[in-house]
């Protein structure tokens, strides 16, 4: 197997700085098209101009170590995910994959065999071009992506047989929502969910489809300390809070994370 990494390559927007509604935004959701829509919806999650500001650290950073495990734990698990069933069998025997937004590889690195390469993209906020693919896979990555359209039209553009993206139902901020509300005193939104995400792939004409699954929780872990500072930095708030966090995290249920697999087969020559 050859795997390339590219700092810099395709399409790819600053993630973790969700736009507000833009002057050509609806005024309400459900007006206009499945795009505006999520546009508006995501819009929404933009954290408040004073609790930004007087944040610690980033909200926008992400744990390496906790990227490695997934990644480890998605090379490990013996039960494939439909996201990875649906990639695999599009992929011919040497073909590539390009994973847009890689992380530590946790969708690619299970998919090799069958592919001979992968080319792994991570985020830039160039648009250079990069090399066509048998598929693309983009895992939990949407929800950073208000202008949706584009982004999922220059996946299909690079990839021969099959577009792959897995999300979440809703939202992967939904679960911290209550701490928000305990912390800050702000409710924060519930959508977009996948189900707009897939309208607006089907707006396009990409014949897309969706299938349901689940997986444990991560990341929401109250004994793991690791866990805790993750959703601090979510909060925008310091270390003294960890106590607060930690308690809050204890009181949310213990459910299943609904996932879904997002996919179509490409249809230009």
């Amino acid at each position: 197997m050859v795997l390339q990494t590219l700092r810099r390559g395709l399409l790819l927007y600053p993630l973790g700085t969700t736009a507000a509604p833009g002057p050509d935004t609806p005024a309400a959701p459900g007006h206009d098209t499945p795009a505006a829509r999520w546009a508006f919806q995501l819009g929404r999650w933009a954290i408040p101009e004073d609790i930004l500001a007087a944040a610690p650290e980033s909200p926008w950073t992400f744990p390496t170590d906790l990227f490695v495990r997934s990644a480890a734990a998605a090379r490990a698990d013996t039960d494939p995910t439909p996201s990875r069933r649906r990639a695999v069998e599009a992929i011919p025997p040497g073909g590539t994959v390009l994973d847009v937004v890689a992380g530590a590889g946790a969708a690619s690195l299970p998919l090799a065999p069958p592919a001979g390469r992968l080319v792994a993209v991570d985020e830039s906020q160039s648009m250079l071009d990069a090399c066509a693919a048998d598929v693309v896979v983009c895992h939990h990555v949407v929800y950073n992506v208000a202008d949706l359209v584009p982004f999922l039209t220059a996946l299909d553009r690079h990839a021969r047989r099959r577009v792959v993206l897995e999300l979440t139902s809703r939202h992967p901020q939904s679960d911290l929502n209550p701490l928000w509300a305990a912390i800050h005193g702000i409710e924060r939104p519930g959508g977009p969910t996948a189900v707009t995400a897939a309208e607006v792939a089907n707006s396009l004409g990409y014949d897309a489809r969706t299938e349901v699954f689940e997986r444990p929780p991560r990341w929401h872990d109250p004994t793991e300390p690791d866990h805790v500072a993750f959703a601090r930095r979510r909060l925008c708030v310091g270390p003294e809070r960890d106590a607060d966090i930690a308690a809050q995290l204890a009181r949310l249920p213990t459910v299943a994370r609904q996932l879904v697999t997002l996919w179509w087969d490409v249809r230009h020559p």
